[in-house]
């Protein structure tokens, strides 16, 4: 096929000209090899072929919405981008390689959009800051201070075990709490067949007994009647009020109440803790350690996190740091940040190892509390199963108790 094109070279002039190539596709890429930048191209073997501008046509604007990526899928972009930089491939080759491997069409479109800001000639974290829902502040200020400073491929590579880091810890959470989910989730099923569809069997039989029945037999025969006569009004009641819920802990107010009320659960409120300690401690440590400037570390970090109690930590940080205080002044406030943690902290500051030093104590403090998640998943397990052993009882007895009742009468 032939392709038209219209380009500029480095200097800066324009260039219009044709192309040989199988498709689009390998024309963009003889062309880039040229060192061109191409704005349009079009197949001139197609009549009536319409000029499709490069520019227009691919370039993201920052109102666009970029596809949701997992953090996983991220980390795996940056640690292969990291790989293929420092064998000394051309960043855009490198992303486009990525983007050719990619196999997921969300991924590929984000590459996609990066290479052709890359192409026009944005820096990658120029480009990363159009899709930063995407890649986070923390990846582009990494990228930028890499490119800066000449370490591009060391930093990408320290994104990666971040990142990898954070969707570990995600998934040691996500699959200590999935078992217990499983069983309360079928102690509810379990309940409610029994009391729906079991113990209005046993209705007729207590009203051909004409007896009087026992306190917890009439009180489950109520809520057996009220389930199968309303269920109509209180399934669309109890969405609506799960519903109203979700929607109050998302909005502010209802968010810092439960953080705040949470913090306050023994054993479960100190490791909710020190898992944002931790994380807190690994952002900041490697943004110091990478020569971000102090100020902007913070700021980045507090942008990672999503507790409101620690976002206003680390805002009062900022503003200690702002005025000449360590930032160890400021964690040691609202008994947010663990004691012995920001002692390590302020004994850092002083031999100027701030960033090796928190990567460390975030290092601790991860394999620490992936030890107490699973503790604490394995201590659930058994209760659940003790609490719906102790449901099932109670039904089956209040079922069975009458019956007791009449044998005994009738023995007598």
């Amino acid at each position: 096929m032939k392709f038209s094109y219209e380009a500029y070279t480095k200097t800066g002039a324009s260039k219009n000209g044709t192309i040989e190539a199988a498709d689009q596709r390998e024309a963009e890429d003889k062309l880039r090899r040229k060192d061109l930048l191409v704005t349009k191209i079009h197949n001139q073997d197609v009549s009536g072929g319409k000029s499709h501008s490069k520019s227009n046509k691919s370039a993201p604007k920052k109102n666009q919405k970029s596809p949701q990526i997992s953090v996983k899928v991220v980390s795996e972009f940056a640690r292969e981008l990291s790989v293929l930089v420092s064998t000394g491939t051309p960043l855009v080759d490198a992303i486009h390689s990525l983007e050719m491997q990619a196999n997921s069409e969300k991924l590929q479109a984000v590459l996609e959009k990066l290479r052709l800001r890359l192409e026009e000639g944005d820096s990658l974290s120029e480009a990363m800051e159009l899709q930063s829902e995407v890649f986070g502040p923390i990846f582009c200020s990494l990228s930028a201070a890499g490119e800066s400073g000449g370490n591009l491929d060391v930093m990408l590579n320290r994104v990666s075990k971040l990142l990898r880091q954070e969707a570990k810890i995600r998934a040691n959470i996500a699959g200590a709490m999935m078992y217990p989910i499983l069983l309360t989730a079928i102690s509810i099923v379990v309940i409610t067949v029994m009391i729906g569809l079991v113990l209005p069997r046993f209705a007729e039989l207590f009203e051909s007994l004409d007896s009087e029945l026992p306190p917890t037999t009439e009180f489950l025969m109520l809520i057996s009647t009220i389930l199968r006569s309303y269920w109509w009004g209180i399934i669309p009641g109890v969405v609506a009020a799960i519903g109203g819920l979700v929607f109050w802990i998302r909005s502010d107010k209802g968010r810092s109440i439960v953080e705040a009320n949470l913090l306050k659960v023994p054993v479960l409120g100190s490791t909710l803790s020190s898992i944002q300690t931790a994380r807190i401690f690994r952002v900041l440590g490697l943004l110091v350690e990478s020569k971000v400037p102090i100020l902007e570390s913070i700021e980045l970090t507090r942008r990672s996190v999503s507790n409101t109690l620690y976002k206003d930590l680390l805002t009062t940080a900022e503003e200690s740091v702002t005025i000449g205080e360590p930032v160890s002044t400021a964690f040691s406030t609202g008994n947010l940040i663990v004691p012995s943690a920001v002692e390590a902290v302020r004994n850092a500051e002083q031999s100027g190892r701030m960033g090796p030093v928190m990567i460390q104590l975030a290092d601790y403090l991860d394999e620490e509390n992936e030890t107490v998640i699973k503790s604490i998943s394995s201590l659930i397990e058994p209760i659940i199963m003790i609490g719906l052993g102790i449901m099932v009882a109670f039904i089956a007895i209040s079922m069975f108790l009458p019956l007791f009742d009449l044998t005994a009468s009738a023995g007598q």
